[in-house]
């Protein structure tokens, strides 16, 4: 066996393709990882405040959910199937009718797409276009939905946009809430346009939103205008897409974001922590009456990850039985906005941003926060930015993450943003 040390971080520059991200954010080799803290090869822990963006919100290796992948593959359980039926499928329906669907009074059917959260935004919009006859969707400002070519079209960051070498069509893009200031409507302004016959704006497909944008920034939705969306999407005749692939599974509160707010999506797009082992795993849920494709119209190789769904399986039978993880996680968010607030005060002019545990700091300026993440990896954090200029510096612990630790790390971020107002480099933009 090859023993793994930091000198072999060469063969990502040699080899891998530009096309890297995070790991430039983050130059260093792991190894191994449990609950909220990875360790590389070299030894050092660091707290994790990435979590796979979203992805690991039981953290990782969770020692329930990987005892039960181990003894399914032990007992040469079924790896890939396509969308043939399985043990492991049926379990996971089981436990997701029981303790997700009908809880909420939900009657959605569960379409496997391929395994990414773009691929499942993909087959949303496929199916809102082939129920409606319609070709255009509304997307909002800031809103990021994936970065193939459909999902890509409904995403509003320039720089992917940039990559994709041909037009991106059939998207409106209107302004997401309070993104034109508190005193302009914008959901009043939406009706608007889809009213007059002579705004240019055609009857849409779909309407698409994140009630939490992570990516654009950590931009919340309120109650009211996610209602106010939800009610122009029916008067106008299209469906209503909600895109929790990063704001689902827990990380706003509920199982889902929008369970408080008193509606119910014609079509939902899960991915990132559906399968809580980190493992590639992604759906649409569809109401019942706009379960329209025919046999493999949507369709792809891995449509469906058994290893994943014997995962999810636990994850939902350990997780949500009861309200107990709600609560914890309600105690967390707390916890989390007065540290924030705390962290925010030491910079002139930032403020706290997101909902639940999906917040961050807006501190004005990439630049910034950008050594903010830098100066709090060295000290053992890995935290990252978002926003449409990087902005926000974005904590997206595990849900699960012990007191300690969520204290460690968030002393941590503290210690940096300090650090940088003594030294007088903070950047404006």
């Amino acid at each position: 066996m090859t023993t793994v040390t930091t000198d072999d971080k060469q063969i990502f520059a040699r080899r891998e393709s530009e096309a890297r991200s995070y790991c430039r954010s983050f130059p260093t080799v792991f190894t191994k990882a449990e609950g909220a803290t990875l360790t590389d090869a070299s030894g050092k822990e660091y707290i994790d405040f990435l979590a796979g963006c979203s992805t690991l919100n039981y953290g990782h290796n969770d020692p329930d959910m990987k005892a039960a992948l181990i003894e399914h593959i032990s007992r040469d359980g079924i790896t890939h199937g396509l969308d043939l039926h399985t043990d492991a499928k049926a379990g996971f329906l089981e436990a997701f009718e029981r303790l997700i669907l009908r809880p909420r009074g939900m009657d959605h059917r569960v379409l496997f797409t391929g395994p990414t959260g773009a691929n499942a935004v993909e087959a949303a919009l496929k199916i809102a276009r082939k129920v409606t006859g319609r070709q255009k969707v509304i997307a909002f400002t800031n809103g990021f939905h994936g970065v193939t070519l459909g999902a890509l079209a409904a995403t509003g960051n320039g720089y992917h946009r940039g990559g994709a070498g041909v037009p991106l069509d059939h998207v409106t893009h209107v302004p997401y809430h309070n993104s034109m200031g508190g005193d302009i409507d914008t959901a009043d302004l939406l009706n608007r346009m889809l009213a007059e016959p002579s705004s240019g704006v055609e009857k849409p497909a779909a309407i698409i939103l994140e009630t939490v944008q992570g990516e654009g920034g950590l931009n919340a939705a309120s109650r009211e205008w996610v209602r106010r969306v939800a009610g122009i999407a029916r008067a106008h005749g299209a469906l209503l897409i909600i895109d929790d692939i990063q704001a689902g599974c827990g990380r706003t509160g509920g199982f889902f974001s929008f369970e408080e707010m008193g509606i119910t999506p014609d079509l939902i797009t899960m991915a990132k922590s559906l399968s809580g082992f980190g493992l590639p795993f992604a759906t649409v849920l569809v109401k019942p009456e706009y379960d329209q494709f025919g046999p493999a119209e949507h369709n792809g190789t891995f449509r469906g990850n058994n290893h994943a769904f014997v995962t999810a399986r636990v994850a939902l039978e350990k997780f949500w039985a009861d309200d107990a993880f709600r609560s914890e996680v309600a105690e967390r968010s707390a916890y989390l906005e007065k540290r924030l607030n705390k962290i925010a005060a030491l910079l002139p002019g930032s403020r706290v941003k997101g909902r639940g545990m999906m917040m961050g700091v807006d501190v004005g300026s990439g630049e910034t926060a950008s050594e903010i993440c830098k100066r709090a990896f060295r000290d053992g954090l890995i935290i990252e930015t978002s926003g449409a200029h990087d902005e926000v510096v974005k904590v997206l612990c595990p849900l699960t993450i012990e007191q300690q630790t969520f204290a460690r790390g968030l002393d941590i971020l503290e210690a940096a943003v300090a650090e940088l107002n003594q030294s007088g480099k903070i950047a404006a933009e």
